[in-house]
């Protein structure tokens, strides 16, 4: 297929043109693709799901190979628990709600996230106290500079707050992820607050795992956060920018401008690698900017649900979300002197001017 436009891969609905486009079947079909495209020295741009993508106006140079492959399988460890393992191109709620259905705990809180598997590990997908990384057995990878196909401990890939060893690069490519699951019908403790509350339970304690995933899809919903046609609140990557992590030393200068701001200290704040790691989303709202931000008429807009989403309210372009997005940002900075950095990954735009 040629002239594909990537804003039909996209959440977002964002992005120009790219040269063609290419749907391998299975990760031999993959493999093949991408080794044929190299060899002729034809620029390749790999893509999964497209909900963590923010792709330029003038789209990308080079042939779109979407990975599709999907099979999964599931096998009991010797150790306890059991080993799931999915093709890369597997849509990953439905590979939550397949584990969910057998019974299988520790991907209940990722419910209702967008996106393809092979997303999950380059990304360390997390939501409701819970990452990739917490339940990750290996990564399937194809290494483009040598042909070869190998499995990768979770340990050689860099894993931290939404960023591995694989983000940004291109080189390798995941072409399958295993995860280490519980069959005993129960979900991980529960981590998060705001979960537990809607769970009716305390902190720590587990449940149910159908339970746990009925409550992230409702709270997530409730922020827009559930992939929907019809709703624009959805038409986004999610939460566009990460929980910053500041230092120690930074937080009494941070603490006198919120109390400047807003007459108090009662800022959101959890021990982080590095320092202290702050609320993003309570950030954007202190520094005044409301749901559904700028108006009704702009092409690009706040989520009216949650700030943390830059939403296409249906004919936004690329530059128009990296305008909104730069108003945030700046905003967030001039009122804290905090600095926001985008979640998804900028192809042919960027925040920096």
């Amino acid at each position: 297929m040629s002239g594909v436009s990537l804003s039909s891969l996209t959440t977002m609905r964002v992005g120009g043109p790219a040269r063609a486009l290419v749907t391998p079947a299975s990760a031999e079909d993959l493999v093949a693709a991408v080794s044929r495209l190299d060899a002729a020295g034809e620029p390749v741009f790999i893509i999964g799901g497209g909900s963590n993508l923010l792709v330029g106006d003038d789209g990308v140079d080079a042939t779109v190979v979407k990975v599709t492959h999907a099979d999964v399988a599931v096998e009991p460890l010797t150790d306890g628990g059991v080993r799931m393992t999915a093709g890369a191109g597997a849509d990953w709620d439905a590979i939550v709600a397949d584990s969910v259905a057998r019974g299988l705990g520790g991907l209940e809180c990722l419910s209702g996230i967008p996106g393809s598997v092979g997303a999950t590990p380059v990304q360390n997908v997390g939501a409701y106290g819970v990452e990739v990384a917490d339940v990750l057995d290996g990564v399937e990878l194809f290494d483009r500079t040598d042909g070869t196909r190998t499995w990768v401990a979770p340990a050689a890939l860099g894993l931290g707050y939404r960023t591995s060893a694989l983000k940004h690069r291109d080189e390798r490519i995941v072409l399958s992820v295993a995860f280490r699951l519980t069959d005993d019908g129960v979900s991980a403790p529960v981590r998060y607050r705001e979960l537990a509350t809607a769970l009716g339970v305390a902190m720590g304690d587990r449940a149910p795992v159908a339970d746990v995933r009925a409550a992230v899809l409702a709270l997530r919903a409730g922020k827009g956060m559930v992939l929907d046609a019809d709703d624009p609140d959805t038409w986004s990557s999610g939460s566009f920018f990460t929980n910053p992590v500041v230092t120690e030393d930074a937080l009494p200068a941070i603490e006198a401008a919120v109390r400047a701001r807003t007459g108090s200290t009662d800022m959101p704040r959890f021990p982080a690698e590095g320092g202290v790691k702050l609320s993003a989303g309570w950030l954007i709202e202190r520094a005044g900017f409301t749901r559904g931000f700028p108006d009704a008429q702009a092409p690009a807009r706040l989520s009216t649900k949650h700030t943390l989403a830059l939403t296409n309210r249906g004919t936004a372009t690329s530059q128009d979300i990296v305008a909104l997005a730069r108003r945030v940002r700046d905003g967030v900075y001039d009122a804290f002197g905090v600095s926001l950095h985008p979640e998804p990954v900028l192809v042919g735009c960027s925040l920096d001017i």
